[in-house]
This record gives C-alpha cells, sequence and structure tokens, in this order.
C-alpha cells in the first residue's frame, strides 16, 4: 500500500483506507472491519455483498469519483444480472475492483448486522379529525331520460344524502368508477379527502357496496441521518406500525451541507438524492405495511416533517440556495401534494402533506415540535431542545413569543469528521468501567445493548 493507491470511502459506516488498484471490494471492506455480507467464498453466487458506488466530486473527503472507479462488469455479473436481476447501480463486492478513489454505499440488506434505528413514538390525547374520512352512499341507476353521468349522479348523492358539494375525481377514480357502481349495484362506499375549510372534495379511492374496515395514513420524520415512520389508523388514532432506516442519502454526505456541496458540484447530484430518499421511505411504507399485514392501497394520508435541506430534496427541488446565504427557501408554505407526484409506493391518490418550513434552516420538525408542544401557549418560560444530525432550539412563553434557530450538531453526534468515536452503531463503546482493585476494565458496545434490548 503507498500514498498513490485510491482511497476507498465506505458509508454509513464512514471507514475508510488505501488499497491497490485491483483489489476487490468485498477485500477491502473486510479488511477495514466494514460490515458487507459474503456467504459464497466470492464466487458471486449469494448477492449479499451488493453495493452502490457514487460518483461525483466530493470536496469534504477531497475526492472525485470518476464513472471507471470500479472494473467494468464480468461474466459472473453479468450472468447474475441476467438471471436474478440487480437494482440499477447495484454491484456484487466480491466482483468489483478498485481502479481509482471511490466512495460505497453499504445498503442495508447487505450489511450482517443491520443497525437499528428507534425512535420512540408517544401516544397523545387529542382530537381525532382526519382530512380523509368514508361515506356510503345509494346512487340513482342511469336513466335513457335523464342521461347524466355516473359521476354526476355520485355527486348528487353525496348533496343529498351528506349535505358534501364540490366534489372532484382524478382520472384514476374515472377508471375505476363505472365498475365499482355496478358491482354493488349502485351502492358504494368512498374515501373523500376534505380541506379544511370544506370549500373542496377529492374521491380518494371506492370500493363497491358498504365497506366498514379500516383506512390508513402514515407519519413521516424525514432526518438527515434515520428516516422513522408510523402507520397510524385513521379513525382510532392508533399506531399499527413503525420502522426506521438510515436515511440512504448519507452515501452522498453525512450532514446536510456535504449534501449541498454535492449538488453544487455535480450536475444532477440533486435529483440522484432525490431518488435515493424516495427509494428509502419506500422501503420503510414496505416494513409498516407487511409488519400490520395492511394492502398499500389503503394508506390514504402522509405526513412529513424535515428539515429544509431534505425537504426541497424529497419534493425534488435543488437546495442549492440554501447552501449559502441569504439561505433562501423555495417556499415556507405548507405543502399539500399527491403520493404519486412524489413517487411514493402507497395509495397514488394518497395526500402528502408536508409542514411548512420556519426558516433557511429551521424546518417542518420544528415546526411540528412546535405545534406538538405549544410553547407560544405557556406561561412559563420554555426551552427546547431537538438535537440530531441539524438540531434546533426554541425558546419562549406566550408572553415573550418564540425564537428559534438551528446548527450543525452532526460532526458531534453522528460520527461525521471526528478522529475518535462514531454514531450508535455496532462496536461503538457505550460504558466502560474499571475495577476499583484489580484495575481491568469492562466494557458495553452498543451491539450487546441493543441486542438485549
Amino acid at each position: 500500500m503507498s500514498d498513490k493507491d485510491p482511497k476507498v470511502i465506505f458509508t454509513p459506516s464512514g471507514k475508510k483506507g488505501q488499497f491497490p488498484r485491483g483489489t476487490p471490494v468485498l477485500q477491502a471492506a473486510r479488511s477495514l472491519g466494514v460490515d458487507l455480507d459474503s456467504v459464497c467464498g466470492m464466487r458471486g453466487i449469494c448477492s449479499k455483498c451488493q453495493i452502490t458506488p457514487s460518483f461525483g466530486d466530493f470536496p469534504k473527503h477531497g475526492i472525485t469519483v470518476t464513472q471507471n472507479a470500479l472494473s467494468d462488469w464480468n461474466s459472473v455479473e453479468e450472468r447474475y444480472n441476467r438471471i436474478r436481476g440487480l437494482k440499477e447501480g447495484r454491484r456484487l463486492g466480491c466482483q468489483a475492483k478498485i481502479n481509482s478513489d471511490v466512495i460505497i454505499d453499504v445498503p442495508e440488506e447487505s450489511q450482517v448486522h443491520k443497525q437499528v434505528v428507534r425512535k420512540r413514538v408517544e401516544a397523545r390525547d387529542i382530537v381525532l379529525n382526519p382530512t380523509i374520512r368514508k361515506y356510503y352512499l345509494e346512487v340513482q341507476e342511469p336513466d335513457m331520460h335523464q342521461p347524466t353521468g355516473d359521476l354526476e349522479r355520485i355527486k348528487l348523492a353525496f348533496q343529498e344524502q351528506w349535505s358534501i358539494s364540490n366534489i372532484d375525481a382524478d382520472l384514476e377514480i374515472l377508471k375505476k368508477l363505472q365498475t365499482n357502481l355496478r358491482k354493488g349495484d349502485w351502492k358504494i362506499t368512498i374515501a373523500l379527502h376534505s380541506l379544511v375549510d370544506d370549500s373542496n372534495h377529492n374521491i380518494i379511492y371506492i370500493w363497491p357496496g358498504f365497506y366498514d374496515g379500516p383506512i390508513y395514513g402514515v407519519a413521516v420524520d424525514l432526518g438527515s441521518t434515520t428516516i422513522a415512520a408510523n402507520l397510524c389508523d385513521l379513525e382510532t388514532g392508533n399506531v399499527i406500525s413503525s420502522a426506521g432506516a438510515m436515511n440512504p442519502q448519507i452515501r452522498f454526505g453525512e450532514d446536510l451541507m456535504s449534501r449541498v456541496s454535492y449538488s453544487m458540484m455535480n450536475s444532477g447530484g440533486a435529483d440522484e438524492m432525490t431518488v435515493a430518499v424516495r427509494e428509502g421511505l419506500n422501503s420503510l411504507f414496505n416494513q409498516v405495511a407487511e409488519e400490520a399485514k395492511v394492502d398499500k392501497d389503503l394508506i390514504m394520508d402522509s405526513v412529513f416533517v424535515c428539515n429544509p435541506v431534505m425537504h426541497h430534496l424529497l419534493i425534488g427541488v435543488d437546495p442549492f440556495e440554501l447552501g449559502q446565504a441569504p439561505f433562501a427557501l423555495t417556499t415556507s408554505q405548507s405543502l399539500n401534494l399527491l403520493s404519486k407526484d412524489l413517487g411514493l409506493n402507497i395509495n397514488p391518490l394518497a395526500k402528502s402533506y408536508m409542514l411548512p418550513c420556519i426558516a433557511g434552516h429551521v424546518g417542518a420538525d420544528a415546526a411540528a415540535v412546535a405545534l406538538s408542544e405549544a410553547p407560544n401557549l405557556s406561561n412559563d418560560l420554555v426551552l427546547i431542545v431537538d438535537v440530531g444530525t441539524n438540531a434546533e432550539i426554541m425558546l419562549g412563553s406566550e408572553k415573550l413569543g418564540v425564537l428559534a434557530c438551528s446548527s450543525p450538531t452532526g460532526p458531534a453526534f453522528e460520527g461525521a469528521q471526528i478522529s475518535s468515536g462514531q454514531r450508535a452503531a455496532p462496536g461503538a463503546i457505550e460504558r466502560v468501567q474499571i475495577n476499583p482493585k484489580t484495575k481491568e476494565p469492562r466494557f458495553r458496545d452498543a451491539q450487546i445493548r441493543l441486542e438485549d434490548e
């Protein structure tokens, strides 16, 4: 090994080293103690060593990763892809060899010891007022003497039976409308989304006949390092299942400004990060739906909180302006979108509501905390601290008003650019005790603790 050997950086672990050209990625990973699975003796059979290389300029690491940073596909990878298929951008770590400086992401399914991501959910007493409700309708049959469409007669039924007007239907609904009406013998149940002021209503889903089953929504905390999703029953408010995962954008940079920098330095970089985070969200939605044994078409509402950079990347907006003063937001208003517009694999007409960002680096996550804790209604002076990769602090009361600010805490708490320490992953030392008599040390690492839990 020499100073001229290619530099290899693995994410999300952050482990790095230099290796001679021609070194297999799996061999480099094992040398550094990177958690990359493999059980077939590097024969390209098990597929457990799948990795994703990242390309472009990475000023934080002082490297540029070219498209030929890894060796070309060989016959083993081509055979595997032909028979079983590899996700776009994936390589087999046992077959791909290092040609030059490269950043390698190890996806969760390729890790032997999956990082445990837990974010506690606290149930609170709230008044349920969901924007999506079910309505049972009995619709008039068509009449040769009154040539109105099925949708128009549904609107009439809503007016007569529920006193609801201003009904709209997407093309997705129109495609299924007639079949469901006739299958239900002109009796249907409709999931309807209503604006808070009842000025407009959109049909989300149609069941033939009477449907009395549950409908669901998902609440998402999209953080810089981790993502948490909670599946909720929209009629009871109960949390049905929860899941957490590492944000796959980590391979583009561990902290926010590194990702903004990646977007600035690489054409199409923002689009790459948008695709990555949406894939991560869809993976979580699959997990919570499978755990609860729920049809994802029944997930009809979604709410997202996130910092401004994550907010922009999720909706597909380049966060370039957030990387320089005055840190201008594309919009500081809340957004009410459709899940299909965000590429989410839940009901395509599900509403995706994003809370408003407060300022350039005080995001919707801080707005959600303010909404939940209501420091503006407190008689006492309240201090709220949300410590994450990006930390927010709020201070105030009803009398004084509320001030908010933010600061990057990733370098201290997430293992970014520090020489001694790492995030709470397997191998992290959690506790050390020294016997006062024998001077023998005892320690507990994060893996032991997580397995005990």
